[in-house]
């Protein structure tokens, strides 16, 4: 088993999730629309226009094989990605709401079609970078993390109007799973002794069990079982937003229960599953 741990496969979940985002955006009102999401200074419209940069992005690269936005001189990822999107989304806002929903609708298989076609075990067409620097993502890491992407700006949507919904198993579960693949690099800072263990709780229908063992010389994520250094517990809720800074690392912190290795579960309760 790599570093990362099993494979998920959430390739079937894109339709799924697209349906469930779409139902959302065709029963807003106008009003809606212009109502403020947890992205600053972003509101209902340009969530919406950052997840159609996200499907003609994907598929200009993976599919077209075109290198995209240059970086800036001495541009890091993160400044290059707020650049860029925040460029897309500002002249996103010359389109219409009709206009956004029908081409997410007509892209979205398209872009299906390019996951469908992705070996999963093979090198990923872009890094994760919140769960290593050091060595290669596979490739269903990086269309999981799309994954990710995706329901959480749904998620964000959703907040704004106060329409929740999307969070049945089938689909908030593989986003939990995924954002647990952070854990050994969250844990990057802080040698420990060989078979030393670290697990994370996650509370709710959606959630599970993961933990992280040190060995040979790094973190690495391994089968749940056996006595942990340090154990973190949170629900569903807290343990999406925390990863995607929907909530701050103080807020989290006092709704975990943690036992253990001081250290590490510090550690773990700053765990960030987003690029920043």
């Amino acid at each position: 088993m790599s570093i990362f741990g099993p494979v998920v496969d959430v390739r079937p979940l894109f339709p799924r999730e697209r349906q469930a985002m779409l139902g959302l955006l065709g029963a807003l009102s106008p009003a809606d629309w212009a109502r403020a999401t947890v992205c600053p200074g972003w509101d209902v419209h340009d969530v919406a226009a950052h997840v159609l940069n996200d499907y003609m992005r994907r598929l200009s690269g993976a599919r077209d094989g075109h290198a995209g936005a240059v970086f800036a001189d001495d541009e890091t990822l993160p400044a290059y990605l707020a650049r860029t999107n925040e460029e897309f989304v500002r002249a996103a806002r010359q389109l219409s709401p009709r206009l956004l929903v029908e081409l997410l609708e007509q892209l979205g298989p398209q872009l299906d079609a390019v996951w469908a076609a992705h070996d999963l075990e093979a090198p990923a067409g872009l890094n994760v970078s919140w769960a290593a620097t050091d060595v290669d993502s596979p490739g269903w890491l990086d269309v999981g993390r799309e994954y990710t992407e995706f329901w959480v700006h749904q998620q964000q949507v959703r907040d704004a109007v106060s329409l929740p919904g999307a969070t049945e198993p089938e689909l908030m579960a593989p986003v939990l799973d995924i954002f647990a693949r952070a854990l050994p690099f969250t844990l990057r800072a802080h040698d420990r002794p060989e078979g030393t263990v670290a697990d994370l709780e996650v509370l709710g229908p959606a959630g599970g069990r993961w933990s992280a063992a040190w060995r040979a010389g790094r973190w690495r994520m391994d089968a749940p079982g056996g006595e942990a250094a340090a154990h973190v517990s949170m629900d569903q809720d807290t343990f999406w937003r925390l990863a995607t800074r929907g909530i701050g690392v103080e807020e989290a912190r006092a709704r975990v229960k943690a036992s253990g290795d001081p250290e590490l579960t510090a550690a773990m309760t700053t765990l960030l599953a987003v690029v920043a």
